[in-house]
C-alpha cells in the first residue's frame, strides 16, 4: 500500500501523492520538527519549489496527512458500527482496528500519533481536530450505550475512552511488528483487559477479543488496505 491513502475525489498517482507519502514517512521516522522540504526534495530529485507549489507550507502538509488519515478512520468506524451491534463487539472493533493500523499503515499511523498534540493549537488543524473529536465521540457514545444497556458497569465514559486511546496511540513507541507478539495477539490482549474492566462477561470477552473471531474478521474486511 502507498501511504498516505489518497483522499476521495482526488486523482491517484502523480508527484503530489509521492511528495506527501515521502513527507509522511519522514515525520514518522524523525518527527515533524526534523522533517523538511529540502530532504523530501532531495530524495525525490525535485526542487523545493515544486513542493511549495503543491502544498504551500509544511503545516499545510501535516494538516493534509492528519485529515486524510482521520477521514479514512471515520469511514471505517461508521461501517464497523453498522455491522456490529453488541457494545462489547463495537469497543473490541475499535481496539482491533487501532492495533491493525500500526502494521497496515505504519507511516501514516505513526505520523498521526506522534504529532497528534499539534491538533490542539496549531493554525490550520481545525478540520483534523474536528475529525479526531468526532471519532472520540463515537467511542464515548458506545461506552455510554453499553452502560445504559447494563453491559458495562457504570463509570466515566470519557475517561474510559482516554484510557483506550492512550494504550493504542502510544504503540508506536514500543510495538515491533516483527517482535515477540503479532499485532493480532496484542489486540486480543488489549481487548480482554479493557472489556473485563468494563464488567463484560467472560464468554463475551473471549468472543470479542478472539483474533480469529467474528469481530476481528469484520475489522480485517472493513479496514483492508485500499489498492
Amino acid at each position: 500500500m502507498t501511504e498516505p491513502v489518497v483522499a476521495p475525489g482526488r486523482a491517484r498517482g502523480g508527484r503530489r501523492d509521492e511528495i506527501l507519502a515521502t513527507f509522511t514517512r519522514h515525520v514518522a521516522e524523525r518527527g515533524y520538527d526534523r522533517a523538511n522540504f529540502g530532504d523530501v526534495a532531495n530524495e525525490l530529485g525535485m526542487s523545493k519549489g515544486t513542493i511549495v507549489h503543491h502544498f504551500g507550507t509544511k503545516d499545510r502538509m501535516l494538516a493534509e496527512v492528519q485529515e486524510r488519515y482521520m477521514r479514512r478512520r471515520l469511514e471505517e468506524a461508521h461501517v464497523l458500527l453498522a455491522r456490529l451491534t453488541a457494545p462489547e463487539q463495537r469497543i473490541a472493533a475499535f481496539v482491533h482496528a487501532g492495533v491493525r493500523y500500526s502494521t497496515e499503515e505504519p507511516a501514516t499511523t505513526v505520523a498521526f500519533q506522534r504529532e497528534v498534540v499539534r491538533l490542539t493549537d496549531v493554525p490550520g488543524m481545525a478540520t483534523a481536530r474536528a475529525q479526531r473529536d468526532a471519532y472520540r465521540d463515537l467511542v464515548v457514545a458506545v461506552l455510554r450505550d453499553g452502560e445504559a444497556d447494563g453491559v458495562f458497569v457504570p463509570g466515566d465514559a470519557r475517561l474510559r475512552s482516554l484510557q483506550m486511546f492512550g494504550s493504542l496511540h502510544w504503540m508506536w513507541t514500543w510495538f515491533d511488528p516483527a517482535g515477540r507478539l503479532p499485532a493480532a495477539d496484542v489486540a486480543a490482549e488489549f481487548c480482554r483487559t479493557l472489556l473485563r474492566g468494563l464488567g463484560v462477561g467472560e464468554d463475551a470477552v473471549l468472543a470479542a477479543a478472539d483474533p480469529d473471531g467474528p469481530v476481528a474478521r469484520c475489522v480485517a474486511e472493513v479496514c483492508a488496505p485500499r489498492t
